[in-house]
């Protein structure tokens, strides 16, 4: 009986309201950022910009580095309809679709400034969207579904950029790109679809008293939470466990182009390969942290995350072999969409439900950071050195946030449950 009520707890731990309001943040999150990193360099690429200036786009990602600068103000004010979260969730939203079509109705040759300026805007939206969409997940998610929910918000991010990733390129073949980036946009339905049937969280109702509690209070709770040398370390594993994934992904679309691969078969192999590789990553990936937990998920994907970037310095020798780059894009998929989730889950469990929206913008942002500086010289570092030593380098970049799994997420540190 005890067994069959373990195994019922951990049953609604996966199968509840909460898991399916997971996959359409999810979804409505990941698929704006996935425009400017997939689909927006393919549109410049296309259109013969160099990978220099396409690597300098990566600049207009800045508000995912400064979200947590205007993230108190989204928690200090609430707009007079919907409720705190749910109303700067359709605000976002709805900004993000129109913004996301009017991208591909100017022309790289003479509007170069202001497809940036107007990406610039997707990425403020997206950004803002982010803070509201974290903190709503983080107050509406119990402790220890905190990884499984994560890893259900993580792979349905990813999946999201099969949008403008797949099928954005291979509409590009049949279509003007203007009408492409249209049809991407209005996929930001889900979101507002969700955002207008889910309810406000209880917690959402307790406004701060002030904005400058607003602003101040989240980072003395940390503080004191954590104390000062271990909340700088693990601040410090927050820029850094991320930094060769990112660079290594940062140019992955003009990479599969300066190989050989047809925008189609990009579209095809390249994108849909990811796509089983996703669904069984989040399920397993988000049962296994449930039962194992989120240590030792992160230690898995550091090495996966090695061997990754390693597969693509092959595939960059290999050349344009279809079924090579089915299988590097698989792996990244199944490992990083993992760890991704384990990393996330971090970062909420580094988190307070009383300060959701401000640290969580903090700690997000700062794991964007080095993607958004170390992105905008990928192009003049390939161009410096090729593709293969480009991802070498990016391998070694990945290690220093492993060494500090040692002191931050012990193998054995997570208390498993036992629920199976």
């Amino acid at each position: 009986m005890e067994e069959g009520q373990r195994s019922a707890k951990w049953y609604e731990s996966i199968l509840n309201r909460r898991t399916m309001i997971c996959v359409f943040t999810g979804f409505a999150s990941g698929m704006p950022l996935y425009v400017l990193f997939q689909l927006l360099p393919a549109f410049l690429r296309d259109q013969g910009v160099g990978l220099k200036e396409i690597g300098l786009f990566a600049l207009v990602t800045f508000p995912y580095t400064w979200k947590f600068v205007w993230a108190p103000f989204l928690d200090s004010y609430a707009p007079p309809f919907l409720g705190r979260r749910r109303s700067w969730m359709l605000i976002t939203q709805v900004l993000l679709l129109v913004s996301i079509a009017c991208l591909g109705s100017l022309n790289p040759e003479f509007s170069i400034g202001m497809i940036a300026y107007l990406a610039l805007a997707v990425a403020f939206f997206s950004a803002s969207q982010d803070v509201v969409i974290d903190a709503y997940r983080r107050e509406i998610l119990p402790d220890e579904e905190l990884g499984w929910g994560n890893s259900v918000h993580v792979q349905a991010y990813r999946i999201s950029g099969l949008v403008p990733g797949a099928l954005g390129l291979i509409l590009a073949d049949i279509m003007p790109w203007s009408s492409v980036f249209v049809v991407v946009a209005l996929f930001m339905l889900v979101g507002i679809g969700m955002t207008l049937v889910i309810k406000e969280p209880d917690t959402a109702a307790r406004l701060p008293t002030s904005l400058k509690e607003t602003v101040t209070q989240p980072f003395i709770d940390f503080i004191k939470r954590f104390g000062w040398k271990p909340a700088i370390t693990a601040l410090c594993f927050m820029f850094l466990y991320k930094l060769g994934d990112n660079m290594a992904t940062a140019l992955s679309t003009p990479f599969y182009i300066d190989l050989g691969f047809e925008l189609t078969e990009i579209g095809v192999v390249a994108k849909s390969s990811a796509l089983w590789a996703s669904i069984v990553g989040g399920i397993l990936g988000g049962l296994w942290m449930i039962k194992l937990g989120i240590n030792r998920a992160l230690w898995i994907f550091g090495v996966v995350q090695v061997v990754t970037i390693l597969g693509f310095a092959a595939l960059s020798e290999i050349g344009a072999n279809s079924w090579v780059l089915a299988i590097v894009i698989s792996l990244e998929y199944l490992g990083v969409g993992l760890g991704t989730a384990a990393f996330t889950a971090y970062i909420a469990r580094s988190t307070s439900v009383a300060f959701a929206a401000t640290q969580f913008a903090l700690f997000t942002a700062l794991a964007a950071l080095p993607r958004t500086f170390a992105n905008a010289t990928t192009g003049y570092i390939v161009e410096a050195v090729g593709w293969t030593d480009f991802f070498l380098i990016c391998a070694v970049l990945s290690l220093p946030g492993m060494v500090l799994l040692w002191w931050l997420a012990p193998w054995g540190g997570d208390k498993k449950i036992e629920a199976m």
